[in-house]
């Protein structure tokens, strides 16, 4: 695994990250970074973690929003959900997420 920084709002993290995943990666910080940044800049929320929090929620809405692949959709049984499933361990994000923000407190 690959070590990279990055900058998110203005703090550096250093970052694990696959062979490979440095286009994806760089993608979804630049996403973080503009999404805290237009929260902290409306001027409502100043606490870094709730900065964060709030960033977390707003891309999960819109990833949930988005419309299934159609070609999932046929694939999938009668009566199943239409939000696509993955392999994302939930408990590792956040761990990840608890060790990027460890100077500031726990995430959750």
């Amino acid at each position: 695994m690959k070590q990279m920084e990055v900058t998110i709002m203005g703090q550096s993290y250093i970052l694990g990250c696959p062979e490979g995943g440095e286009v994806s990666l760089l993608e979804a910080v630049g996403s973080v970074d503009r999404e805290m940044s237009a929260i902290r800049d409306a001027g409502r929320v100043k606490a870094r973690e709730r900065i964060a929090v709030l960033a977390a929620l707003n891309l999960a809405y819109a990833l949930a929003e988005r419309p299934a692949p159609a070609a999932a959709v046929a694939q999938a049984p009668a009566g199943a959900s239409s939000v696509p499933t993955s392999n994302v361990d939930i408990d590792a994000l956040i761990q990840r997420l608890d060790q990027a923000l460890g100077a500031d407190g726990q995430l959750l």
